[in-house]
């Protein structure tokens, strides 16, 4: 073969695996996305959930679908996640695709996978993350949250705390230590998913609104729950 054509060769199938590579990660991304409207749905549905008090006055959410917990004394925690928040006129902003890592000292041992949703009571709180990474329960005060399907069911009746958690494991509530984990933009997700340079704050914003499905299914699940 003449090296003339091997070029114009070379070129089409750089292109077509690069093509493919994009559409993958594009799927993967997909994948979050309708695992975290999943872990919503099921919340939901459980007996003892978030309190609709709490609910009300939420600006923002991160939902990481399948969280690992593990470690023997020493323990590690990372999870890839959805990010979104609330915006002027009550509905909700494109994700933002996150990741949680952290680590702990103490008797624990094993490997866990949990559901976790934060729950964050100022969009702004969450909004900070565009700005790098920051950590729970050093630059932000998390608790866990109560549970119930009304304000009687609360261990923190003023609701003082900036993000709560819940944490699900096989179908219960699992509670988790979360302090020293650090939350930052995944931004290799963001590129893939968006196919462009959009930063956190733009996402955020819904300055370019995303129609696709698993996106709109999201939101409509959240604007169900939040209502």
């Amino acid at each position: 073969m003449k090296f003339s054509k091997i070029i114009p060769l070379a070129f089409i199938f750089f292109f077509v695996s690069a093509f493919t590579f994009t559409a993958k990660s594009q799927d993967k991304q997909q994948d979050k996305i309708v695992a975290a409207t999943q872990v919503l749905q099921d919340f939901s549905k459980m007996k003892e959930s978030i309190p609709a008090e709490l609910l009300k006055i939420t600006e923002g959410i991160i939902v990481v679908p399948k969280l690992i917990n593990a470690g023997f004394v020493l323990a590690g925690k990372r999870g890839k996640g959805i990010a979104m928040v609330k915006l002027a006129d009550g509905s909700w902003s494109n994700p933002v695709f996150v990741t949680i890592t952290g680590g702990s000292v103490g008797f624990q041992a094993g490997v866990q996978s949990v559901d976790l949703v934060l729950i964050f009571k100022s969009h702004e709180t969450l909004e900070e993350i565009g700005k790098g990474s920051f950590t729970l329960g050093g630059d932000i005060s998390v608790t866990a949250g109560p549970v119930g399907r009304n304000s009687s069911a609360s261990t923190d009746y003023k609701l003082e705390a900036e993000v709560y958690s819940y944490s699900r494991s096989k179908g219960l509530f699992a509670g988790i230590s979360l302090a020293g984990s650090a939350i930052s933009i995944d931004e290799k997700a963001n590129n893939s998913f968006y196919n462009n340079e959009q930063d956190a704050k733009e996402l955020f914003s819904n300055s370019t609104e995303n129609t696709s499905a698993s996106v709109t299914k999201m939101k409509s699940v959240l604007k169900d729950m939040y209502k």
